[in-house]
């Protein structure tokens, strides 16, 4: 399966609505390298082996992971937790499919369930979600590991773009983070799903930027 990159966009009408309101087109136009870390969302086989889009994204979350790490900035690996299907996810699911995504984690350390292509760093964080969420209180160690590190923006960045990617980007937004959506660093199933949910991100609760964007912002 050859890999295939979103036709990303955000309407030049939201824009239009931001820039008339605060002046500039992106809320967060600098950032504190020091200060920022890089969140990778489930990033592991289950999600990216089958996905033409999740596989085109590695590189730019390599990239970003690099340029950030070289900043002083912090790296996230956040990885599905393991675990038995619950009544609800049962219910809602199915029991298959329930099932299937219980055991999307996989075994091992958290450092050998990543996407093998993936450049890990010796500082990197590591963190188990039980939720779709990596910021829903008391469901993810990632805001607590965070805090310690006195980090104040998060860089979204992972799959699936309009599920996990897009909660994690919401609550971020609601624990008080500065939320920065890499546009294409992020991979759903289809461009539509893609750009709905950065339409919702830039217009309510975070910037959305593209990975040169971003890279040109960290090493500024």
């Amino acid at each position: 399966m050859t890999e295939a990159t979103h036709d990303w966009r955000i309407d030049a009408r939201e824009y239009a609505r931001h820039e008339s309101r605060r002046g500039r087109r992106f809320a967060y136009p600098t950032l504190d390298p020091r200060r920022t870390a890089l969140a990778v969302i489930d990033m592991v086989p289950f999600h990216v082996a089958e996905n033409r889009y999740c596989r085109a994204i590695v590189p730019h979350i390599n990239s970003l992971a690099a340029g950030l790490r070289a900043a002083g900035g912090s790296i996230a690996w956040v990885l599905p937790a393991p675990g038995e299907p619950t009544a609800r996810s049962i219910e809602f699911f199915g029991q298959r499919t329930a099932e299937n995504y219980s055991g999307s984690a996989g075994f091992g350390p958290p450092s050998t369930r990543l996407w093998p292509e993936l450049a890990l760093g010796d500082e990197d964080l590591f963190a188990e979600k039980s939720a779709f969420s990596a910021f829903f209180p008391g469901r993810c160690d990632l805001p607590n590991l965070l805090d310690r590190r006195n980090i104040d923006t998060v860089l979204i960045t992972g799959t699936v773009t309009n599920v996990c990617c897009e909660s994690s980007a919401r609550d971020a937004a609601t624990r008080g983070f500065r939320v920065i959506m890499v546009a294409d660093a992020n991979a759903a199933a289809r461009d539509h799903d893609h750009n709905a949910t950065l339409h919702t991100i830039y217009r309510s609760f975070g910037d959305v930027r593209p990975t040169s964007d971003v890279l040109a912002m960290i090493s500024r």
